[in-house]
This record gives structure tokens, C-alpha cells and sequence, in this order.
């Protein structure tokens, strides 16, 4: 892996390559990363607008149900008003009510006026039946409160109808009222027997109860909560009646909901990131390869000269730099390099053939002269062989000379007679016998130091 690596990094198409493919890279990821982020703004854009549109399509429905059971209630009013005191007639209006509206279970008409009565017609809290109930007072001819009209509508048929028109695959709309117990929810048991606050009991689900406390306060927005491991976002606003002449302005305080699982919102968005993704690793993959295919073809010629290069520092001077035809038309920097390179080859060419002329003669010069050197020295050894015969033929005339001498000092005290003035003669003829003997050897000495100063007076 390391010497695979290694041949990588001296491979200069591959980094060249590398090196354009990973600027494209950064300023792909760049150029996605805004993409992306604008677009998954503008998805929750979108979702946000949807969520509205889906909230007030929601409140208009609730509020039509509501609406058409109280105008339901209202037409009969009027005409029960004249029989309040037929106990059989009241029954028969009662199951009237029911009969004319499909949202009715039943209805109760209570006349006692000890119960307790509504100021004005509102809608109350749930039954045990999970039914909400609208109370209208009935009033005398005298004004008197004499008793209500309690009309009970099914929560779970609401339930169906409104969650019958779903958001999205996987939403639905929700419908809390001031404790947060449900009267719009897709699970029955939800509906049924438990509140929002039943999933946040023990601390957990923190982000379920910011949703159920914002919603419970009336606020208008929307929020992110996790439920069963999966994000989940919820748009929430109060729930507001329409305005309607003669309908009660008593506020139910309820608010309504739509929950867009994540991936509803973004479940597409993420695939075509993936997509995205997987295309553009794949085109770079392929960008890198078709680069490093031009620039490797485009660098063939710089691997001929790396060669040629290689060849000449081993010694293959005059080889022929291995250029195509078709290579050496090239005009750009390359061929350039080319034409130099092979002008440089040639001037090496030229210059080494001349050093290898120059070698040749130095190597003539030199073993000339190593012959002479021999013959010098052979000289040398002759003069100091010639010298010490020489001084060994002066040795004896000289050892001759001394004594003579030696003898003539010793004998120069004693008497001057004829046998010493003889004695005296034989000495000096002795000493000049030697005498010349030397000064013969001297001669020779300087003839031959004569002779070999004019041989060596031509090789200088």
C-alpha cells in the first residue's frame, strides 16, 4: 500500500488530476451546499404555507360542523318554544334535533328549573361518551330560564371527518381544548383515555410538552418533537369561530394542530440529496479518470525526456531521444522543452566526443611520458652508479695526498739534509701523481656532465 502510494506521489498526471479534481470537488460542495440549503429552506417554506393552508381548511371544517349543529338546534327553537309544556311534544323535538343533523347522537331537553343553566348557548365540556355538548337555554314568555337544550355531537365522527382529508402520507390534524385532552386525534385510545400530558408524565418527551403548553396557551407557530425515535414537526394555531349573526362570541379555547412527520417534509428532499450525492461522486470519479487520461497522454513527451534524461546520465550519449513524429509538432511549452532538449543532447554529444579526443591524446601525452620518466630515471641511477665509481676512484689519490702531507708536517722539525730534501721530493711528486690522478676524474666528470647537458637541450 505504501510503495502503491508512493508511485502515486511521483506520478505527476496523477496529481495533477487529483489536484483539478479536488478543487472541482470543493467548489461542487459548495455550490450544493447552497443549493441545498436554499432549497430545504424554501421545502419548509412550502411545508409552513401548507400547514396554514391546512389549519385553516381544519378550523373551517370543525367550525362548519359546529355551525350546522347549532343552526340545526336554532331552527327547531323557535317552534319547541310553543309546546314547553308537553312533556311528549318535547320528546319529539328532541328526537328531531337528532334526526336532522348527521353530527347529533341525541339530544336533551331538560326543564326544571332548578338545573343548572347556561347564561347563553355555548359549547360545553365532554360527556362520558366523549361527545361535545352545546347547551341552549330556553327562556319563558316571561323571560325566565326555565331549562336547556343539551345536543351531544360524536367526537370520534368529527375525528373521522377531519382526519378523512389528511396533509400528508403519513399526517394528521389534531384538535386539543384548554386541558389538552383530544377531540381530534388519529389514535382512538388517545382520544379515548389520555391527554397530551400523558406522554411527558416521569419528565420524558420534553419537546412533546413545549408542543402541548404552546398549544394549550393559544400560540400560533410551529415546533419540532420527537415521537417513537422519529422527528416529527408540528404546525399549531388557536382555534377561532367564524363571526356569524346571532352565534355566541364565547371562546372555546381550543387549538388546532398539524403534524408533518420529517420525512414527509423532507423524505424527498433527502433522496434526491442522496441522488445528488452518488451522481457527483460518480462524475468526479469519472472526471478524474478522463483528466488523468488527457494529462497523462499530454505528459507522455516529459516521460520520453525522463527516459532520454535517464540514458544520457548512463553514459548513451549519442542515444536518440525517443520522440514521436506527431509529438515534436507541438508549439507549446513541451515542444519547446523538446527542441532545447534535444539541442542540449546534441551540444553534449559534440563536447564529449571532444573530451574523449582530448582524453586519447592526454593518454598518448602520458604514456610518452612515462617512457620518458623510465628513461630519466634509468639515467639517474646511471649518473649515481658513474658518480660513486667515480669518488671511489678519487678515495685512494686522496687518502695518498693526506698522508703525504701528513708525513711532510711531521717530518718538517727534523734536520734539513739531503735524505729529507729527498724524502720531501718523493712526497710531492707523489702528491702531484695524485693530484693529477683527481684532477683527471674531474675532467671526465665535467665531459660527461657536458655530453648529457646537450642531449637533454633538445627534449627542452
Amino acid at each position: 500500500m505504501w510503495k502503491w502510494a508512493k508511485q502515486i506521489s511521483r506520478t505527476l498526471s496523477f496529481r495533477l488530476s487529483l489536484m483539478v479534481v479536488l478543487a472541482v470537488a470543493i467548489l461542487l460542495s459548495l455550490s450544493l451546499a447552497v443549493l441545498f440549503h436554499f432549497s430545504r429552506q424554501a421545502l419548509k417554506q412550502e411545508a409552513l404555507q401548507s400547514a396554514e393552508q391546512t389549519l385553516e381548511s381544519t378550523v373551517q371544517h370543525i367550525d362548519n360542523i359546529l355551525l350546522s349543529v347549532e343552526q340545526s338546534v336554532g331552527n327547531i327553537y323557535w317552534d319547541m318554544l310553543a309546546h314547553l309544556d308537553d312533556p311528549e311534544q318535547m320528546k319529539a323535538y328532541s328526537k328531531r334535533i337528532a334526526d336532522c343533523n348527521p353530527y347529533i347522537l341525541n339530544c336533551d331537553i331538560v326543564l326544571h328549573p332548578d338545573s343548572v343553566v347556561p347564561a347563553e348557548k355555548v359549547w360545553t365540556g365532554w360527556s362520558r361518551e366523549k361527545t361535545a355538548i352545546f347547551s341552549l337555554p330556553i327562556y319563558n314568555r316571561q323571560g325566565q330560564c326555565i331549562g336547556k337544550v343539551d345536543s351531544h355531537v360524536s367526537i370520534a365522527l368529527i375525528s373521522q371527518i377531519i382526519l378523512s382529508s389528511k396533509p400528508s402520507p403519513n399526517g394528521y390534524s389534531t384538535l386539543l381544548d384548554s386541558k389538552g385532552s383530544y377531540i381530534v386525534h388519529p389514535d382512538k385510545d388517545k382520544l379515548l383515555h389520555q391527554t397530551i400530558y400523558t406522554q411527558t408524565e416521569g419528565g420524558k418527551n420534553a419537546s412533546i410538552k413545549e408542543v402541548a403548553d404552546a398549544m394549550v396557551a393559544g400560540e400560533t407557530g410551529y415546533k419540532c418533537f420527537t415521537m417513537d425515535g422519529h422527528e416529527n414537526y408540528v404546525f399549531y394555531k388557536p382555534f377561532l369561530r367564524a363571526d356569524v349573526p346571532g352565534r355566541t362570541s364565547v371562546k372555546l379555547d381550543w387549538s388546532v394542530g398539524v403534524i408533518y412527520p420529517e420525512n414527509d417534509i423532507f423524505g424527498e428532499y433527502n433522496q434526491l440529496l442522496y441522488y445528488v450525492l452518488g451522481i457527483a461522486v460518480v462524475s468526479l470519479l469519472l472526471f478524474f479518470a478522463l483528466c488523468w487520461l488527457i494529462t497523462h497522454r499530454q505528459l507522455l513527451p516529459l516521460q520520453m525526456l525522463t527516459k532520454s534524461a535517464q540514458r544520457i546520465a548512463s553514459g548513451e550519449w549519442n542515444e536518440e531521444c525517443g520522440i514521436t513524429q506527431h509529438s515534436t509538432l507541438r508549439e507549446d511549452e513541451i515542444g519547446q522543452l523538446q527542441e532545447r532538449f534535444q539541442q542540449m543532447q546534441q551540444s553534449l554529444s559534440i563536447h564529449v566526443s571532444e573530451l574523449e579526443q582530448l582524453l586519447k591524446t592526454l593518454e598518448e601525452h602520458g604514456e610518452s611520458l612515462r617512457k620518458v620518466y623510465g628513461q630519466a630515471q634509468e639515467a639517474d641511477h646511471m649518473k649515481i652508479a658513474f658518480l660513486h665509481n667515480m669518488t671511489n676512484q678519487m678515495m685512494e689519490p686522496a687518502k695518498a695526498i693526506a698522508a703525504s702531507v701528513e708525513r711532510l708536517c711531521q717530518s718538517e722539525s727534523q734536520e734539513r739534509t739531503e735524505e729529507y730534501r729527498d724524502k720531501c721530493a718523493q712526497e710531492v711528486d707523489t702528491i702531484k701523481s695524485q693530484s693529477k690522478v683527481i684532477t683527471d676524474i674531474l675532467n671526465q666528470l665535467l665531459d660527461a656532465a657536458d655530453k648529457e647537458r646537450g642531449k637533454e637541450e633538445p627534449h627542452e
